[in-house]
């Protein structure tokens, strides 16, 4: 019996359309589920990379992700400082939403009693409710009890330091002068695997290294189940180039830029390493479609110096709300299938991560609480512009800044860890057009003062939006 035509190109224009389906999905997993990798780096300046612009600080492996990424010069963390920053890129919540902000005890201590709350649903815990396994690997800074650490917030499992690298320090002197000794040991600070501490002191000089061998081991090991693995997620955070600076043998005098380049340069070569596992896997995984995004906690700590990297044109660094505080170098990349390469100079935030992608894995979040991100899969899939339009920068408890388009209203200004300087409030409030002077040096509120306006009313509406919750800051172990 002869197939009839119409029939024989009814077929053909379906076989067509599955394979166009196929050739520009997102993923090209069956389920429709990519794996999903956040570098973190910690006090990593605008400026302290080669791809932009630093003169002597070479990231080869920075710039490639770059290149064959995406690029973005507007993207901003929720915070100026770790806790809170954390906090925000895990749960697309800003921190005043969950209580992990505070204008005295601004991150989280060996002595703190709180952390992330239960109730929090992290990127995680999301990915895991969808099928995905989990990994956290590096600085944590949520909550050091068992109750707040990465095992009970969605991740499967833990390898890394609880809090700061400065932290459970045992040793006077400054930070600067133990990391030039090498004296780790100055630091009484835990490595931790799960839930249980396996060695104390850690030795800081081998620990971007072990950080890297942990996240290369999982990625093949998550494919060795062949069709039948599941996808993951894996959240890298390392605790450089965080005050005191250590980095291993093969690093040393490796940088034009001293001890402060060698870390960078060994960061770099972890990136690199990460990406030649996702490529070598990505043949044999049934999820074979990656996205890989590298970007930094806060800015750089400047009163460290030369130990403190820098935020390049942009002003000021860490612990302020001037933009070298909070808007971070950052790269996007996807593995086999590319994402539309080129330079982003639309805003995204650590915010957007967890809404991105639900998006991506084509789920929806909850709809039981507020959520401060957007979905930027549009800007990484070349289908659209980003969604987000405005920023909000808050110093602890309170919101500094407002950024809306290009303009930026500061209500309050400090410039942070410099002693006997103060907060000032402005009345009217300091304007800068960040398109015009990203290095906020020409207060122009005098000649806009309907943007002032407008920018005040957005401010109103979103404190409007806040209720008052438990501050996980504050409370101390007792004992």
């Amino acid at each position: 019996m002869k197939t009839p035509l119409r029939l024989l190109k009814q077929i053909s224009a379906t076989l067509l359309f599955t394979l166009i389906a196929l050739t520009f999905s997102p993923t090209q997993a069956a389920d429709g589920k990519p794996n999903f990798i956040v570098i973190f780096a910690d006090d990593l300046g605008y400026g302290d990379l080669s791809c932009f612009g630093h003169p002597t600080i070479t990231t080869p492996n920075l710039d490639q992700m770059a290149a064959e990424g995406q690029k973005w010069t507007n993207f901003y963390v929720a915070a100026c400082v770790c806790t809170p920053s954390r906090a925000g890129l895990l749960t697309g919540r800003l921190p005043i939403r969950n209580g992990m902000c505070s204008d005295t005890r601004r991150v989280l201590f060996p002595n703190s009693a709180g952390g992330l709350p239960p109730t929090e649903i992290t990127i995680a815990k999301f990915l895991k409710q969808n099928g995905y396994q989990t990994a956290a690997i590096g600085k944590w800074h949520l909550g050091h009890l068992p109750q707040y650490l990465p095992t009970s917030h969605g991740f499967d499992s833990y390898y890394g330091i609880p809090y700061s690298n400065d932290m459970d320090r045992i040793v006077k002197g400054s930070n600067v002068d133990l990391a030039n000794k090498e004296d780790y040991k100055a630091y009484d600070l835990p490595l931790m695997r799960n839930t249980e501490v396996i060695e104390r002191p850690v030795d800081q000089r081998t620990i971007t290294k072990r950080y890297t061998e942990e996240a290369v081991k999982f990625i093949h090991h998550a494919q060795e189940k062949g069709d039948s693995a599941k996808p993951y997620f894996i959240y890298l955070a390392h605790n450089l180039p965080h005050v005191p600076l250590f980095r291993s043998e093969k690093f040393k005098d490796s940088s034009l830029a001293g001890i402060y380049g060698d870390v960078i340069a060994e960061i770099d070569w972890s990136v690199g390493q990460v990406m030649k596992a996702v490529k070598e896997t990505s043949e044999k995984s049934p999820h074979s479609q990656t996205y890989v995004i590298f970007t930094s906690d806060n800015g750089p700590w400047l009163t460290y110096k030369t130990h403190g990297g820098s935020a390049g044109l942009l002003r000021d660094g860490k612990g302020s709300t001037w933009e070298g505080g909070m808007r971070e170098p950052t790269a996007m990349w996807a593995w086999p299938k590319q994402v539309n390469s080129g330079v982003v100079q639309e805003m995204g935030s650590t915010l957007d991560l967890l809404p991105t992608f639900a998006s991506l894995m084509g789920a929806k979040l909850p709809n039981d609480r507020t959520y401060d991100g957007y979905d930027l899969s549009p800007v990484l899939l070349g289908t659209g512009p980003s969604q987000r339009k405005e920023m909000f920068y808050y110093h602890g408890a309170q919101l500094f800044a407002v950024r809306s388009g290009q303009y930026k209203a500061h209500f309050k200004t400090k410039t942070s860890y410099v002693k006997g300087k103060k907060m000032e409030e402005h009345n009217p409030p300091l304007l800068y057009h960040l398109g015009h002077d990203p290095s906020e040096k020409y207060d122009i509120s005098k000649d806009h003062p309907d943007i002032i306006e407008k920018i005040k009313q957005l401010a109103a509406e979103h404190k409007a939006g806040i209720k008052p919750v438990k501050n996980q800051l504050l409370g101390k172990i007792e004992g």
